[in-house]
């Protein structure tokens, strides 16, 4: 069984991937691995694994018919062992919440999953004077990619995309430029909103904002449009990812009425003595 398969079956059982896009995207390009840790049984078939590319952190998946065996402590053990300490839990389950326990693990980041159910049209977009909003060309790709590095410049996974990674997630099947939505000023791209549908639910995939453009509730109009959007598809709900700690962010979704839906937590080794101390 690849590890595909093996995400998939964990995902069907769980109810939320094991895996992040990124990973899955990795996994499909075969992209060589910094981690790369997977057990068998005697008949050759996959039934744990570790995996990472990158820098990104590590993502552990086990079997559901192997649970309960203390497969997944013996990888986390082997890693934590050859100097891995960042670990994605998605879902934040109440196992790998355990897991990370007994292996000393505190959560040092969180990921918010919110969830929108429409009970009627959302409300419509307000641009400033001299913005306008339109769908994206693929003539947009480098100036969205510009926009996005310096919108997610502190962000480890969503500012390192480049033209290539855009590129890529264009050529996926849930593409669709119709919903891609950019704000322009003065012939300028400053923003963007792309959103996705997969299995009939809808996502605020990225909501991208110029730092020299935010303030002015760009990001709301945004958001706002790309609502109205999904909703004229007939999708019953939208899903988004938001950083836990982004209150400026929660605060625009949670005024559109989405709410707490889910968590992925990341999971590290809490700092010694020595790392926490200050000097003068």
């Amino acid at each position: 069984m690849s590890l595909v398969k093996l995400a998939d079956r964990a995902a069907a059982v769980d109810g939320v991937a094991p895996f992040n896009e990124a990973t899955l995207f990795a996994l499909r390009d075969r992209v060589r691995a910094r981690v790369l840790v997977h057990q068998s049984d005697p008949d050759g078939r996959v039934i744990a694994a570790a995996y990472a590319a990158g820098d990104a952190p590590v993502e552990i998946v086990v079997d559901p018919d192997r649970r309960r065996e203390g497969i997944g402590r013996r990888i986390l053990d082997e890693l934590l062992a050859d100097g891995e300490h960042d670990f994605w839990a998605h879902g934040d389950l109440p196992a790998a919440q355990a897991l990370a326990a007994s292996a000393g693990l505190v959560a040092g980041r969180t990921l918010l999953a919110l969830r929108l159910t429409f009970d009627g049209p959302p409300a419509s977009e307000r641009v400033s004077e001299g913005v306008t909003l339109r769908t994206f060309t693929p003539d947009d790709v480098d100036q969205v990619v510009a926009v996005n590095a310096r919108a997610f410049a502190h962000h480890p996974e969503q500012g390192a995309m480049d033209r290539a990674d855009m590129e890529r997630r264009m050529a996926s099947d849930w593409f669709d430029a119709d919903g891609f939505f950019v704000a322009e000023r003065d012939g300028r791209v400053i923003g963007f909103h792309w959103t996705k549908v997969e299995d009939s639910v809808g996502e605020v995939y990225v909501v991208g904002i110029d730092p020299d453009a935010q303030g002015g509730g760009l990001g709301t109009a945004l958001t706002a449009r790309g609502l109205r959007h999904l909703f004229e598809r007939g999708l019953p709900v939208v899903d988004l990812y938001v950083e836990g700690d982004n209150d400026p962010a929660l605060a625009v979704y949670r005024k559109l009425g989405f709410v707490d839906h889910a968590r992925d937590t990341l999971y590290v080794l809490p700092p010694t003595a020595d790392e926490r101390h200050t000097h003068p």
